[in-house]
Order: C-alpha cells, then sequence, then structure tokens
C-alpha cells in the first residue's frame, strides 16, 4: 500500500480529549512531529478527525 507522511502543524493545547487522543494514536507528540502510515481507511479516518491540526506532506 502507500504511505503517507502525517505533519502535525498546530498545537495540541485547547484541543478536547479526543482529539489528544488520536493525535497520541497517529504518534504525534510534538509540533512539527512527521510520522509515516500505511494509508488505510482507520488512518484517513483519524487525519481527518483532526485534519486542523495536521497536514499531509508528500
Amino acid at each position: 500500500m502507500t504511505v503517507v507522511k502525517i505533519k502535525q502543524i498546530k498545537s495540541r493545547i485547547g484541543a478536547p480529549v479526543d482529539q489528544k487522543r488520536t493525535l497520541d494514536a497517529l504518534g504525534l507528540r510534538k509540533m512539527n512531529a512527521v510520522v509515516q502510515h500505511e494509508c488505510t481507511p482507520s488512518i484517513l479516518g483519524m487525519v481527518n478527525k483532526v485534519k486542523h491540526l495536521v497536514t499531509i506532506v508528500e
């Protein structure tokens, strides 16, 4: 499958607990952190949930 790179661009401070939990599940702990995941529907759903805090890096 394709690999997608996800970068956290905004702070988690002030975000609801479920969005913080989603960032943790993606492996994003700090600002400007970049992680790689397989492009699966579950990963894309998690990215969609926190789309205002992350961006897709190609």
